[in-house]
Formats: C-alpha cells, sequence, structure tokens
C-alpha cells in the first residue's frame, strides 16, 4: 500500500468512526491536524514527520497516569516512547501500566517498547564523561542516543584531573562520528576533546562541584568559552538534549 492509499484508508477509518459515533469531532479533528487533545496535553503525533524523531515526554512533574496516557497516545500511533527524567517510583508505575516498556533508574529514562531499536545510524556517537559523579548525565545522553537508533560507545572518568587517562582513548576519540562530553567542576574536559578530533564535540555541563561552582553555571560558562573551536554547548545536566543533537549530526549514516 503507498503512502497516498495508507492516508485514504486512515481517513476512511476516522470518517466512520465519527459517524458511528466512537470518535469524537474534536478528537477526529486532533487526529487530522496531528495532535491527540488530552486533559491536560495535546500529543504531537505529526513531529516524527516533521522532524524525523517523535515528541519526547518529559517526565519530571509528570505523574504515572499522565505519563502513561501520553505514551499510550503515541503507541496507538505506532510511535515509539521515550520519557525523561522519571522518578523510580513512577518509572515502576508506568512500565506496570504499558506493560512492553522498561526503565533504567540511572539515566532516569523510560522507553517503550521494552526492546531497544536498530542501530540505523551506524556511525558511532561516543559519551565521555569526567568522573564518576558525572555518571547520570552520560548515561542519560548515551542511552537516548542508542534509542534514537544511533551505535553508542562510553568512556567513563577520564577528566582532567588524569590527563592521562583520556589520552590512552585518543584513538577511540578521532574514530567517533560524534562526541558528547560531560563535565562538572570547572568543565575543562571538552576544550581539551575538541583539540584533539575533527569531529562535532558536544559539551555538556553538569551541576557537579563545590560551591563556587554555582551548580553547574561555572562549567557552563567555561564551556561557552571554550578555546578549541566549534564546540556546542547544551544545558546544564541536558544529556537528553545532547543526544538528540547528536542524532541530527549523525544523520548522514540514514538507510
Amino acid at each position: 500500500m503507498s503512502e497516498d492509499e495508507a492516508q485514504r484508508a486512515r481517513l476512511h477509518t476516522l470518517l466512520e468512526a465519527v459517524a458511528a459515533g466512537q470518535q469524537t469531532v474534536e478528537a477526529a479533528l486532533g487526529e487530522l491536524t496531528g495532535l491527540r487533545p488530552l486533559d491536560f496535553a495535546q500529543v504531537d503525533l505529526d513531529r516524527a514527520r516533521r522532524r524525523g524523531i517523535p515528541e519526547v515526554i518529559f517526565g519530571q512533574g509528570k505523574t504515572a497516569v499522565q505519563i502513561t496516557l501520553i505514551s499510550e497516545a503515541l503507541r496507538t500511533h505506532g510511535q515509539r516512547v521515550i520519557a525523561t527524567r522519571v522518578d523510580a517510583d513512577v518509572g515502576a508505575a508506568v512500565v506496570a501500566a504499558l506493560g512492553d516498556a522498561q526503565y533504567d533508574p540511572k539515566a532516569r529514562l523510560l522507553w517503550a517498547p521494552a526492546a531497544l531499536p536498530p542501530v540505523v545510524r551506524p556511525d558511532t556517537v561516543l559519551v565521555v564523561s569526567a568522573g564518576t559523579t558525572d555518571g547520570p548525565v552520560a548515561a542519560e545522553a548515551a542511552l537516548t542516543a542508542r534509542l534514537l537508533g544511533n551505535a553508542v560507545e562510553v568512556i567513563a572518568d577520564v577528566g582532567v584531573a588524569g590527563l592521562h587517562r583520556l589520552l590512552r582513548h585518543v584513538d577511540r576519540l578521532r574514530a567517533a562520528s560524534v562526541l558528547i562530553v560531560c563535565a562538572g567542576m570547572e568543565g575543562a574536559l571538552p576544550s581539551v576533546v575538541a583539540g584533539l578530533v575533527d569531529r562535532p564535540v558536544i559539551a555538556v555541563p553538569t551541576s557537579v562541584g563545590y560551591g563556587a561552582s554555582f551548580g553547574g553555571v561555572a562549567a557552563l560558562l567555561a564551556m561557552l568559552n571554550s578555546c578549541a573551536s566549534g564546540v556546542t554547548v547544551v544545558n546544564i545536566d541536558n544529556g537528553f538534549g545532547a543526544a538528540y543533537a547528536a542524532t541530527m549530526m549523525n544523520r548522514e549514516a540514514d538507510p
């Protein structure tokens, strides 16, 4: 069936459901405009077509019921579910409600279906973290990138306090297609990495550090003022945003 034929069949089914009283006019309008109206949200079902990636649920502050309902709206339309910043108790409740879903407590990510998607962008996204306490942000970046179809590798605990740890991995750094570098404290690691490679470097400041780090602001400013040219900087602790950007940069490998 061609895309036009599939669209006509979907429209025919939708109109029949409205005529039979099985679908409200408002809900049908939402379907046609790419929106699925809920009492508390407008689920953007057209985002996958516009951007190549379905809407991702920001789980912080949402209840398990809200995340479940948004997830069901996405799954009804054959779209993968990814929810970020999901607390463990909420994640457990959503997984139980959805059934075929998975939750990672370190990355605070929930996704459905539970099986990881195939790798469709085989060029590697490499996630590098400065210290062990940067691990949760790096985990969010790595798992998000994998859920978006990237081949992902991780190098952990190679901060500038022991630069020899990083230099052992120069060949891996240079082999990657896109690099995501997570660091707190003074935020120097992305500048060092960017000075060694000819690939895009996405810097992620983390909220790790003592008082004068100001919850990651010091690292953020250091990364924005990097002496290494071409470093892209996302917001503090935003591993998801870094993975999303890396996926957009890695699209040349799409089938």
